[in-house]
């Protein structure tokens, strides 16, 4: 039942009853089940004995023939949503170009090549180059019947073409090669990223397009977020903006790719402790989320709002980051889950950093999906922070029982992962933080503060996350018994400084 409760969670409230309403029509007989298996499913999806519950008894062949109908029927419905409310200029582009070929096909010449040109003007426009090529194609088939343009022309721009659709192809390869180097567990990954710029002939030049450049970036981010080392990717990606801010004149055109650009290079700044310059980014991408009556700025609404938070509170402003995350209008933001969830994780940390521990716990709490589902959502990375969090809380609340609970529940979750993917230090802070925690009155204080420092720090200090730094002012200040947050301000600033 988990592939049909996961289709059945993609929809909105609204496509919900549009869905049952189409079932309804279809149905034939009053009979069918299909509609209160979509019920059952949407409302208790780890419900067990369907079958039972569906046909008063066990029916194992007539419920699996069921449960495909439904799910073909949910493919159908979704695919047609998609071509209904589909306006993307792909989807403009390709109707023109299918249009053109049947004008051409009923010998109406004029109207056909009127409906081609606008095509190609359109694909050139947005860097469509595998309509471009289907639109060149189509256009010296049918040259004979063109008396205003050559065929060597077309020809020409047949093959100017296909060396972008090639660069574009290359790009894809540089993006899988990538992808593949971090599932290895590639520690280099600066290296990893130089030789497959090489190895699939690209470098971050003017000759790339717009598009081409957002998708580099898009890539060195991920990759730099996977080993958590944004240090060594910051050349990549001011060089990579150099090239973007060259090509100011395409920056409407793209104004989508621009907006996810701006958080990417604001984002990249924040994680190597370059707040004034995260900032001076962040300006930008609010500006352009404006531009075109604001077309994208629910889209880039949490990106946007979480590392302004995130900014201000590693520059002192925490109260000012907290009250911006509390009156987050949550409902009024769709299809963002990543982004939600990390606000809301970022808040119960700026309460936790407040020393406000039970109302980091509540809101915590709220956090009732299992484990897997928020790994669905946002990742592993974010459900060992999670897990890690809620750690730390109950040793700051005194909860012994439950951080042995969860301190071995972490660990047999969790240790196969970070190990094979090279986050030892995790465990090793766990280990540091149970130490102190159970033999705290028989540890020398100064020779501890050496060890945790020499084994969570693994870079220069001006090199080394933001947030691997957070974890270490935690147990420095624990360890003090300091304040948390100057603990925290105190360290940043001392690893800004070399």
């Amino acid at each position: 039942m988990n592939t049909l409760s996961s289709i059945i969670a993609t929809l909105s409230s609204e496509e919900k009853r549009s869905f049952i309403s189409n079932l309804k029509q279809k149905n034939k007989r009053n009979d069918t089940k299909n509609i209160q298996l979509f019920r059952l499913l949407d409302t208790t999806p780890d419900s067990k004995d369907l079958d039972i519950q569906l046909y008063g008894k066990r029916a194992k062949g007539a419920f699996h023939a069921l449960c495909k109908r439904l799910h073909d029927t949910l493919i159908d419905f979704i695919a047609t949503k998609s071509f209904e409310s589909e306006t993307s200029e792909e989807m403009e582009i390709l109707k023109l170009l299918l249009a053109s070929r049947i004008f051409f096909e009923q010998k109406q010449y004029k109207i056909a090549l009127k409906t081609i040109k606008k095509a190609e003007l359109k694909a050139k426009t947005y860097d469509l180059f595998s309509i471009l090529h289907e639109i060149y194609y189509t256009k010296i088939q049918y040259a004979h019947v063109d008396l205003n343009t050559s065929l060597e022309s077309l020809i020409h721009d047949f093959r100017n073409n296909q060396k972008l659709l090639q660069q574009e192809e290359n790009l894809n390869l540089f993006y899988a090669n990538i992808q593949n180097k971090l599932s290895q567990n590639r520690s280099d990954i600066t290296q990893a990223i130089r030789d497959s710029l090489d190895n699939f002939d690209l470098s971050i030049t003017n000759d790339l397009t717009f598009r081409s450049l957002f998708k580099i970036l898009e890539i060195i981010n991920q990759a730099a977020n996977a080993a958590r080392n944004f240090h060594s990717i910051l050349s990549f990606v001011e060089k990579t903006y150099e090239q973007i801010e060259s090509k100011e004149q395409f920056t409407d055109k793209h104004l989508f790719y621009h907006i996810q650009i701006l958080y990417y290079v604001a984002n990249s700044y924040f994680r190597n402790k370059n707040f004034v310059t995260s900032q001076e980014y962040l300006k930008r991408m609010e500006q352009q989320m404006t531009k075109q009556r604001g077309k994208y700025y629910k889209r880039f609404l949490p990106q946007l709002e979480l590392l302004k938070a995130l900014n201000n509170n590693y520059t002192g402003e925490a109260e000012k980051a907290i009250v911006s995350l509390e009156s987050f209008d949550f409902s009024k933001t769709k299809g963002q889950t990543t982004y939600i969830l990390d606000l809301k994780l970022t808040l119960i940390v700026f309460y936790f950093q407040q020393s406000r521990c039970k109302e980091a716990l509540k809101l915590l709490n709220e956090l009732h999906h299992s484990d897997t589902w928020y790994t669905e959502k946002a990742g592993i990375i974010w459900v060992i922070k999670k897990n890690l969090t809620e750690i730390l809380l109950h040793i700051e609340l005194d909860h012994m029982d439950i951080v042995e609970s969860r301190v071995k529940g972490f660990r047999k979750k969790h240790r196969s992962y970070l190990k094979n993917n090279n986050e030892d230090r995790v465990l090793e802070f766990l280990s540091l933080t149970m130490s102190f925690y159970l033999h705290s009155d028989t540890i020398n204080t100064k020779e501890f503060l050496a060890k945790i420092k020499d084994s969570l720090i693994q870079n220069n200090p001006d090199q080394e996350d933001i947030f691997a730094m957070s974890f270490y002012a935690w147990l420095k200040a624990w360890v003090l018994k300091s304040d948390l947050y100057q603990t925290t301000l105190e360290v940043i600033a001392q690893s800004n400084k070399g």
